[in-house]
């Protein structure tokens, strides 16, 4: 991972890096959207409350009723969505990284010192908080509609088995056909109109704590590495695949961990339909009725489980992709050079 490349680099492999990473993982994720989804199932007096044996009991159950693609319902549209997240997530936070840098530069050349200081971790915070509420608001459409396209199977009160399931099915659940998004958006315009795309999207501008937090804890993870090999030639100092993965996964860990009420409330609000006088619930209600029936941290497992092989996996590739590039330009650098 080298943060020094131009914010469009970055942006572009932290975009190819999510995509990677969500493809691997979107079974697990669909597990957890259906594991938060499912008041009443999994309650506190459940031998593990909704942990990774009831997320393992879905995905055997998906494919047992709806064959082994179910496990893909709206893969598409969530791809879409990461790319187009975590592109302008990575770009916002390199422009505005780069740009605080600058003005240090300057600042010190004035002052005539030699040395810029680096981002303290209140700083990263602010920076990766401002990147990812920009981010959230250009994806969040299509986070609804993949939200949507992953429970739309157990929505239905009708068995699958019978004819008329079948048909409904086949009509709203082929979710990586354009006819099954269609229909998908159609029945939130009805429902909520234009506002029904941004849906939670107060509390999803609350858990843009999380790829902040996540992206700062890595940060502290390479000036650790980076201070441990202080005497090795400059070169080798930025971490390895193997590195990068342990990092960004063991910083999603943490993140996860400290936020996941907030991540529950939001899967819980965005699939909220309209309740007894056209109200839907808040963030504080859906909190509070979650406390109460011990639900709090119901599929927390699963969602651990989704973000440490998902962040790992981004950084993994982001940062062989930064390698490379970093790689072949010092080639080239070097060939024009020998040519002299």
């Amino acid at each position: 991972m080298t943060s020094t490349l131009p914010p469009l680099v970055q942006a572009l492999s932290g975009a190819i890096g999510s995509a990677s990473a969500n493809a691997l993982t979107y079974p697990v994720d669909l597990a957890t959207a259906r594991l938060q989804l499912s008041p009443g199932k999994y309650s506190k007096h459940s031998a593990r409350a909704g942990g990774l044996s009831a997320g393992w009991k879905i995905l055997r159950r998906v494919i047992r009723q709806y064959g082994l693609g179910a496990l893909y319902d709206g893969i598409w549209t969530d791809t879409g969505a990461t790319i187009v997240s975590n592109f302008f997530y990575f770009y916002i936070y390199s422009f505005l990284r780069d740009t605080v840098y600058k003005r240090r530069r300057f600042a010190a050349s004035d002052l005539k010192k030699k040395t810029t200081s680096a981002l303290t971790l209140p700083e990263e915070l602010i920076l990766g908080f401002l990147a990812g509420v920009a981010s959230r608001a250009i994806s969040t459409p299509l986070n609804i509609i993949t939200l949507r396209l992953q429970t739309e199977r157990d929505s239905s009160s009708t068995p699958p088995s019978s004819p008329s399931s079948e048909t409904s099915t086949r009509s709203l659940l082929r979710a990586d056909t354009a006819s099954g998004v269609r229909a998908v958006v159609k029945k939130i315009y009805e429902e909520d109109g234009l506002t029904g795309f941004w849906k939670g999207f107060s509390t999803t501008a609350l858990l843009c704590l999380n790829p902040s937090l996540t992206l700062s804890l890595f940060q502290v993870f390479r000036r650790i590495l980076a201070f441990t090999r202080r005497n090795r030639p400059a070169g080798i100092v930025d971490p390895t695949p193997g590195e990068a993965f342990i990092g960004g996964a063991v910083a999603s860990l943490i993140a996860s961990a400290l936020l996941y009420p907030l991540i529950l409330a939001k899967t819980r609000l965005q699939a909220a339909r309209k309740q007894a006088g056209n109200t839907r619930p808040s963030l504080i209600s859906v909190l509070e009725d979650a406390e109460a029936r011990g639900e709090l941290y119901q599929g927390l497992e699963m969602q651990i489980l989704k973000g440490f092989v998902n962040q790992g996996v981004t950084f993994l590739v982001k940062g062989r992709i930064e390698q490379m590039i970093v790689g072949e330009y010092l080639r080239r650098r070097g060939l024009k050079q020998g040519g002299l």
